[in-house]
């Protein structure tokens, strides 16, 4: 694999949604998800992991170093399992804990560093691992501190510049279940929500330090993640989410590992805000977006992307 990334990075990301539902709540009848107390517009940062884990499973298929771990329909013990195949433990998926122990006390006896072993196959050869870190519950349950690898990418969940007033659209079913349900009516009907227009913004970081003492995460992964932002939406249509787009993305760039500022500071220096006369919003071009670049602390470069 490549070398570890060196430099601190910070980054924003802007994206809206037209006439969709960005991120449905399962507890709330699939509605926008929303904060309660201000009205503005919430996306999880599961949601946007997501659609970065499928964009690189979708551009690199499978090629080596860039498989994705946590995938629909796939067992996590079947990717664990590849881990202590590697260093010689077959089936550790069924075995029950104390036998897991057991045997990796036995390697560890030997001086051999089963943790990272293990954990250097995983990041080496998943690419989400390597950038999110991960769960995994085999490696937990064998009581290795592989199991749990913190991960040098973070997201937050991502918030809407201003209040959104999601919209119950209601729609009809021509698609008849059953015979019965044909007899009775010719359509039935249903319903779905919106959000008219909504500008969102999520900040995220990259740690350069644990990108070299734990997961490896390199230039060419950064390079990666950034293209798999800017696309984030654009292999990944649904009806439901109508037209999304990432409008910017902007990185900030510290000269050294641990950083020349707080993130913070930079985050201030990004503004969204409505232009004159725009009350409710139905596009990007209703924004005004800037980056005081001045206020920049030494040792701090911004690129922005989009």
């Amino acid at each position: 694999m490549s070398e570890p990334i060196k430099n601190r990075y910070e980054f924003v990301i802007l994206f809206d949604v037209e006439n969709g539902n960005p991120n449905g709540d399962p507890d709330a009848g699939n509605l926008p998800r929303t904060d309660p107390e201000t009205g503005h517009g919430l996306v999880t940062d599961v949601c946007l992991k997501r659609k970065i884990r499928n964009y690189v499973e979708t551009v690199k298929e499978g090629k080596t170093g860039y498989r994705i771990y946590i995938k629909e329909g796939v067992p996590l013990n079947v990717s664990d399992n590849e881990g202590y195949a590697y260093v010689g433990i077959d089936d550790a998926a069924t075995m029950k804990p104390e036998e897991l122990k057991k045997i990796v006390k036995e390697r560890e006896a030997k001086e051999i560093d089963v943790d990272h072993q293990v954990r250097d196959f995983m990041c080496g050869n998943f690419y989400d691992v390597r950038t999110f870190g991960a769960v995994m519950t085999t490696m937990v349950k064998g009581n290795l501190n592989c199991g749990q690898i913190r991960g040098p990418v973070q997201l937050g969940f991502a918030r809407s510049i201003d209040p959104v007033v999601p919209q119950e659209v209601t729609i009809t079913r021509v698609a008849i279940s059953t015979e019965a349900d044909a007899e009775k009516k010719g359509t039935e009907m249903g319903r779905k929500y919106i959000i008219p227009y909504a500008l969102y913004r999520v900040e995220g970081y990259v740690s350069a330090n644990l990108a070299r003492k734990v997961t490896g995460f390199s230039e060419e992964d950064l390079e990666l993640l950034w293209e798999a932002i800017l696309n984030l939406f654009e292999n990944d249509r649904s009806a439901a989410r109508g037209k999304m787009a990432v409008r910017e993305l902007i990185v900030f760039k510290h000269d050294s590992e641990l950083g020349c500022a707080p993130a913070w500071k930079l985050f201030e220096t990004v503004s969204a805000k409505l232009k004159d006369g725009v009350v409710s919003p139905r596009a990007y071009s209703d924004y005004a977006v800037s980056v005081d670049t001045s206020a920049l602390p030494a040792g701090v470069t911004c690129t922005r992307m989009g």
